[in-house]
């Protein structure tokens, strides 16, 4: 039997196509951290949505798997998480298991749709103040999530935690060859079987799984009654996971100096969760977390994601019993360093808050507020995104300045409006003419200025009638192509009185 070579340029592709030995064992090690990371993370949000471990801990492994495949940001790590845990923890509460199923489904199609149609562009009118805010608030929410496992606990878990912070601080210093945390883990592990040491683990957070997900329809009636109940918790759930997992995309795209699909994330999200319902699982969306635990530990490939979600289902199905006896101490340690990671040190240095606006410290402030208080980032982004256009609109709304001149027969006043003219801008212009003293002749020069809304097109309107009431005529002249079009289209026709 003789058997045939495969040609020098297709063989060439092949091997263009797979990762190097030293890339493999960069994913390969990371996936591996991420999902020893994510067990306590899922059982701890299973708990939170008032359903059993195991829930938690399939969607983790479908939304993982799923997302690897499906989603726009590579090395970004979909599991279950505690902003749609507490979205739809009434469901279960109210109605049970199977109607939280059902809330997952339709969650997910909604945000297909909303990535089909391209809603993720609106991320581009989220400001840098927002973002830093977003990113400092859930350093603060990763760090707080780990204080009840270090509160109320035997004494050993502290130097335990202790030892597991130098190894991680210390050990990047003398080789990367293997992720810090991962060594951590084992060294903690090890150390705690074989000293027989009483401390919490694993196994203590809830009862690991010991079969896989099967496929299977929600059981519950379809019937307008039960998308009724479903319904506002299937937006709710849409809305909180595309808007956090859009919000760490863009934070691992600045991390890593690269660039996503939004769009393909946000499709990608809602097909994982709509798998993710038919598995059994509660839903999820991106995890900061892991993600900058992977990111950090040199991810950069969808290989990593994939693998966490494979590692988790082979080690709690698997490997329980080993996984179960994993100090929490190591656990919280890994999170306590994500935590000190992803806090954005240089947007709290005094030199940045003087030179920093105070609108800007506001937003970064009110966001960083409104998420530690309500737990809820997706809440902490709207509020921001909503303070920072108010702050943005109140400043604007005092750069337009208007300049009168007076011809040197008297006969004609010439208004020069230099500014952009809005809402917030034009309600101050309608105070800025002399109308008593002007001429019967004024001219509204709008060269260097632009109107943007119908508002100043009202404002135009009411200078008009001002003057004509004493019978001044005026006449508005420099408007742009843009501003021509809407003046002519909507002057007179705003008021009643016209």
């Amino acid at each position: 039997m003789t058997t045939t070579a495969l040609p020098p340029r297709p063989l060439a592709r092949i091997r263009r196509g797979l990762p190097s030995p030293t890339v493999l064992r960069t994913e390969v090690l990371a996936g591996l951290v991420v999902a020893l990371a994510l067990i306590p993370e899922a059982i701890s949000f299973s708990i939170i949505a008032g359903v059993d471990p195991r829930v938690g801990l399939f969607a983790s492994f479908t939304m993982a798997v799923s997302i690897a495949v499906l989603g726009g940001r590579p090395a970004m790590v979909s599991a279950a998480t505690g902003a749609v845990a507490l979205v739809i923890a009434p469901v279960v509460r109210e109605h049970g298991l199977q109607y939280l199923l059902a809330t997952v489904v339709p969650g997910g199609l909604i945000q297909v749709v909303l990535g089909l149609l391209r809603v993720p562009r609106l991320m581009r009118f989220v400001p840098r103040s927002v973002m830093v805010g977003f990113v400092n608030a859930l350093a603060i929410l990763i760090f707080w999530a780990q204080v009840p496992h270090l509160v109320g606990v035997p004494w050993l878990v502290y130097p335990m935690v202790a030892a597991a912070l130098a190894i991680m601080v210390f050990l990047p210093r003398l080789t990367t060859a293997v992720p810090a945390p991962l060594v951590a883990i084992v060294v903690l592990t090890v150390l705690t079987v074989v000293a027989h040491l009483a401390v919490p683990n694993v196994g203590d957070e809830g009862a690991l799984p010991d079969s896989l997900p099967v496929l299977a329809l929600p059981d519950v009636p379809f019937t307008l009654e039960t998308l009724q109940i479903i319904a506002p918790y299937a937006v709710g759930m849409a809305l909180v996971g595309l808007m956090e997992s859009l919000m760490t995309a863009t934070l691992v795209d600045e991390v890593t100096d690269t660039r996503s699909s939004k769009t393909r994330e946000a499709w990608g999200q809602g097909a994982a969760n709509v798998i993710t319902g038919f598995f059994g699982g509660m839903g999820g969306c991106a995890m900061i977390g892991q993600t900058m635990i992977n990111v950090r530990a040199g991810a950069r490939t969808r290989l990593s994601t994939f693998l966490a979600g494979v590692f988790l289902l082979v080690l709690v199905v698997g490997l329980g019993d080993v996984v179960a006896v994993i100090p929490m101490a190591a656990l919280a340690a890994v999170m306590v360093m994500v935590a000190v990671g992803t806090f954005d040190w240089h947007s709290v240095r005094p030199g940045t808050l003087r030179r920093m606006p105070r609108s800007e410290t506001a937003v970064m402030v009110t966001t960083v507020v409104v998420v530690v208080a309500t737990h809820n980032l997706a809440i902490g982004v709207v509020v921001g995104v909503v303070v920072a256009a108010l702050l943005f609109a109140r400043r604007v709304a005092h750069l337009v300045e208007v300049d009168g001149e007076l011809s040197d027969d008297g006969a004609v006043k010439t208004y020069r409006v230099h500014g952009a003219l809005f809402f917030a801008s034009s309600n101050d212009l309608v105070g800025q003419f002399d109308y008593p003293g002007d001429p019967s002749r004024v001219v509204v020069d709008l060269s260097d200025s632009h109107v943007w809304d119908a508002s100043t097109v009202a404002a135009l309107d009411a200078v008009t009638t001002k003057y004509a009431a004493r019978g001044t005529s005026v006449d508005i002249v420099g408007l742009n192509d843009a501003s021509a079009q809407m003046h002519e289209r909507l002057a007179g026709h705003l008021t009643s009185a016209h």
